[in-house]
């Protein structure tokens, strides 16, 4: 049996003095965002507080509740990347001119049931799409194949590649900005 370390206990009423600053830095860190963060910490410090009976001593208070905060940050950025997360990412369908606009995504309007002709264009659109992945640096081509088409999950990446939460998703920024510069001038651009 382990033996417990008596200085690692749980101290709650503690938690906003000695860890608040530390947690929020760690997340800003990761999400970009003031407003997240801190609603990441505050959750971070519920969820402490429901599985505080969990707590087996065997590592420090802080580290126990970093745990907790990635998990948190994990959940924050499935969420965001899933079909409702995206339900409101707006698709842009012009840039610059008289038809500068955009569209929620999931209000774009849907093409005419034209099977064959979708399927070719389908077909095309897959191979140039490979193209502009091809052109990405490795990384990011590695990257995204990964997560946005084998669909790995985001931990299983990073521990693949040795590469962090936040590391991973700028990344992932950098690769579809680049393929949408790629696919604007090879496929739309036709």
């Amino acid at each position: 049996m382990t033996q417990l370390d008596p200085s690692n206990i749980l101290s709650p009423d503690k938690w906003v003095d000695n860890y608040a600053d530390y947690l929020f830095n760690y997340a800003i860190a990761r999400v970009n965002n003031a407003n997240v963060a801190k609603d990441l910490v505050q959750e971070t410090f519920f969820a402490g507080l429901k599985s505080a009976k969990n707590f087996e001593g065997k590592s420090t208070e802080r580290t126990w509740l970093i745990s907790i905060l990635k998990r948190k940050i994990i959940d924050y950025y499935r969420k965001i990347n899933s079909k409702k997360g995206q339900a409101e990412v707006r698709v842009n369908f012009y840039d610059s001119g008289d038809n500068e606009g955009s569209w929620i995504e999931e209000r774009v309007p849907q093409s005419w049931n034209n099977e064959a002709e979708q399927n070719i264009e389908n077909e095309e659109l897959r191979i140039q799409l490979d193209k502009c992945i091809d052109k990405l640096p490795e990384k990011y081509a590695m990257v995204f194949r990964m997560k946005t088409i084998q669909q790995f999950e985001t931990e299983d990446i990073c521990k693949e590649l040795n590469i962090s939460p936040s590391n991973l998703w700028v990344i992932i920024h950098r690769a579809r900005t680049q393929l949408r510069s790629c696919m604007e001038k090879n496929w739309f651009n036709k």
